[in-house]
């Protein structure tokens, strides 16, 4: 099946954010997907494919979900992943470590890493405790978090072609999207939180000014009413 061609568009220069399938939450190891995980990241694929997109270069974080969530991509797009970076600057934070680090002497909500309700509702109180530095001895501070993605900005925006594709997690891709926005640390946690697995947020590009744009959020183009099963937020 010959892919179809995009005619009579001006090609801008794009990157496009996805964060990984769903992975294990609630398991021992949360790093590696589920199986409707693998699914969603083939299903990414497919529809990427649909739109006759082509990707120049191929960006991830070191973790497991990401390296299997591009895999899944690339198969769904009938392709192999040439040009590929890795780098643990778009990793996740260690959300585990941050939830644990802010409970240390004291009691921890029962559920907290396995019932979702709680989870989350922990997860966004310590979210904002990390933001003004008020948690003791975490296992990376909000500045280093802050740093670090800025220097995977930069690499990413140092690389030539139309399209790049960057697989990452729900904390890293929101931070970008805050700092292409200019909203509050708390903005980006409600940003983060509401980012669904194998979700694409494209952002345009200047490489003479630097500039860059949000262009689109949190697209799911896989999720139908046929594959409701697929819309997932962790």
């Amino acid at each position: 099946m010959d892919r179809p061609r995009l005619r009579g568009r001006i090609r801008v220069p794009k990157i496009i954010f996805v964060r990984h399938g769903q992975a294990q939450f609630g398991q021992a190891n949360y790093d590696k997907l589920s199986e409707v995980g693998h699914e969603q990241a083939v299903a990414l694929g497919k529809a990427i494919f649909e739109q006759g997109i082509t990707i120049d270069h191929w960006v991830s974080g070191d973790m497991v979900r990401h390296a299997e969530t591009l895999r899944g991509i690339s198969q769904g797009m009938r392709t192999q992943v040439s040009h590929q970076i890795v780098t643990p600057d778009l990793n996740e934070y260690d959300f585990t470590g941050q939830l644990n680090a802010r409970f240390v002497g004291s009691k921890a909500p029962v559920g907290l890493h396995t019932d979702r309700k709680t989870h989350f509702r922990a997860l966004r109180e310590t979210l904002a405790l990390w933001q003004n530095d008020k948690i003791l001895n975490p296992p990376e501070s909000w500045a280093a978090f802050e740093t670090r993605l800025k220097r995977a900005q930069q690499t990413i925006f140092g690389l030539e072609g139309d399209t790049i594709l960057v697989v990452s997690s729900g904390g890293a891709i929101s931070k970008i999207v805050a700092n292409a926005l200019g909203v509050s640390h708390a903005k980006q946690v409600d940003l983060q939180l509401q980012i669904k697995n194998a979700s694409m947020s494209t952002f345009i590009y200047s490489r003479r000014t630097g500039g860059f744009f949000l262009n689109a959020f949190n697209e799911t183009p896989f999720v139908s009413a046929k594959t409701q099963h697929l819309l997932t937020y962790s």
